[in-house]
């Protein structure tokens, strides 16, 4: 189990995540009346055969209401509910190349298969103006509305992609009027360590400043969740302090990462994809 991400709708909470069984991703929903107890679904995006992601469909959903603190819910775009999922022809743990697709419903917290955007996938590392730190795969990704379309579009795609050469993830941006084309904005990516990982990005609005949750992988250091700060939605400062989370515990010994945080009557609620002694499982941290 992988990349929680969690949603109010309705008197419920509800997580999407993924689950890997042997070929390839597929994209499930759980719900919970409490965020502590959750109650499995079943699935809502799975490998298409004979398509594009006829092996891979992992993904998670898209246009929550960002303000920290807030109710979580999802905003609707031409009258459905969105998820932006990666996906993939061969089998495999992420077998390359991944690309980004979008699939819409109107019912985000029934179980039933969501209808994919006849033109995905809408993002390759094999287009004409792929980055040089997106030629190899792209992987997940997370948007947010922006009503003042401050960057010239009304929506913002953040997501994490390889290069070809020696394994390194970096987070860029895209942009889009409609949710169906997009347009990679800027030169290089938003948010670079230079070395190993830096993915899976969470955007919330907190005060005057946006906050991206991501996490960070770094080989004989493990992983852990992290994050960065920006008053304009391009430039962000990163945190080079402790990490919000990281390995302590059996079952999030090999690491624990990929986050998904929100705010509610007072509790942070930090899940995370937790790798130790159970396996690949979904864990929760609280804070104040």
């Amino acid at each position: 189990m992988d990349c929680p991400a969690v949603f109010r709708h309705g008197a419920r909470w509800y997580m999407t995540y993924l689950t890997h069984e042997n070929d390839g991703y597929k994209t499930l929903l759980a719900e919970s009346d409490d965020l502590l107890q959750w109650r499995p679904l079943g699935p809502i995006v799975t490998p298409q055969p004979g398509m594009w992601d006829c092996a891979q469909a992992g993904g998670s959903v898209v246009l929550q209401r960002y303000d920290w603190g807030g109710p979580y819910t999802l905003e609707t775009h031409d009258g459905h509910y969105w998820l932006s999922y990666l996906g993939g022809a061969l089998t495999g743990y992420e077998t390359e190349p991944l690309s980004i697709g979008l699939a819409h419903s109107d019912a985000p917290d029934h179980v039933a298969e969501w209808e994919r955007l006849p033109n995905n996938p809408v993002l390759t590392s094999a287009q004409p103006d792929a980055r040089a730190f997106e030629t190899a795969t792209l992987y997940r990704s997370h948007i947010l509305r922006d009503p003042d379309a401050s960057l010239g579009a009304p929506f913002m795609m953040y997501y994490n992609a390889k290069q070809r050469g020696p394994w390194i993830e970096r987070i860029g941006m895209a942009i889009s009027a409609d949710m169906r084309v997009w347009r990679r904005l800027g030169k290089g990516p938003v948010v670079d360590h230079g070395v190993g990982i830096t993915g899976d990005p969470q955007i919330t609005r907190l005060g005057a400043l946006w906050v991206m949750f991501y996490f960070r992988y770094v080989q004989g250091q493990g992983a852990w969740d992290t994050f960065a700060c920006s008053d304009d939605l391009v430039h962000w400062a990163t945190w080079d302090g402790p990490p919000l989370v990281a390995s302590s515990e059996p079952w999030d010994a090999t690491f624990a990462h990929k986050p998904w945080i929100i705010r509610h009557a007072g509790v942070v609620y930090h899940y995370y994809c937790a790798v130790g002694d159970q396996g690949r499982a979904i864990a929760v941290a609280t804070s104040s």
